[in-house]
């Protein structure tokens, strides 16, 4: 790749990580092509997308960008590393990412950040057990609703009660 290539590149990428809501980085060794697109379609259907850089150009684009430090070290900018960026729902393709490594035992979580905040290896992986936003949505609501359900059934009780009582005293 030739030097001019290299900034624009950069340059793109900065943009791209400043408008992600959030970022995580992978380590893909040992994925082949055939899964690599397969892993970067499904991301694709969830919002997100994944970009194979050069670890030297991601960390000049981090900083660039001013994204946290601790995402940038040495150490986790080691080996192979794929960034994958969510624009819409911030938590689908980590959600993809997850259910991809359970079905094929890779690729592994480095580090991201997830609407501002830094996660680690750990909590990406709780995050990517989550369910999806609708299903969090749907427990939420049912949550809320379940109280006046519960009233609603003692009031009915309670009248279906009083019916039977003056049934008997009228027959």
């Amino acid at each position: 790749m030739y030097k001019t290539e290299k900034i624009e590149l950069v340059k793109n990428l900065i943009e791209e990580l400043k408008g992600a809501k959030s970022l995580v980085l992978i380590n893909y060794v040992g994925l082949n092509v055939k899964a690599q697109q397969e892993l970067k379609k499904r991301l694709k259907e969830a919002g997100g997308r994944m970009i194979v850089v050069k670890n030297t150009l991601l960390k000049r684009a981090i900083a660039s960008a001013k994204i946290n430090d601790k995402i940038a070290t040495d150490e986790i900018l080691s080996g192979q590393t794929a960034i994958v960026l969510a624009n819409e729902d911030p938590l689908a393709p980590i959600q993809v990412l997850g259910k991809f490594a359970k079905e094929h035992e890779l690729p592994k979580f480095k580090v991201g950040i997830v609407e501002g905040a830094f996660q680690n290896e750990e909590a990406l992986a709780k995050l990517s057990t989550l369910p999806g936003r609708d299903v969090l949505l749907g427990q939420i609501l049912g949550a809320l609703m379940s109280p006046e359900y519960g009233l609603v059934a003692t009031l009915q009780g309670n009248l279906q009660k009083l019916v039977y009582i003056l049934k008997q005293k009228a027959g």
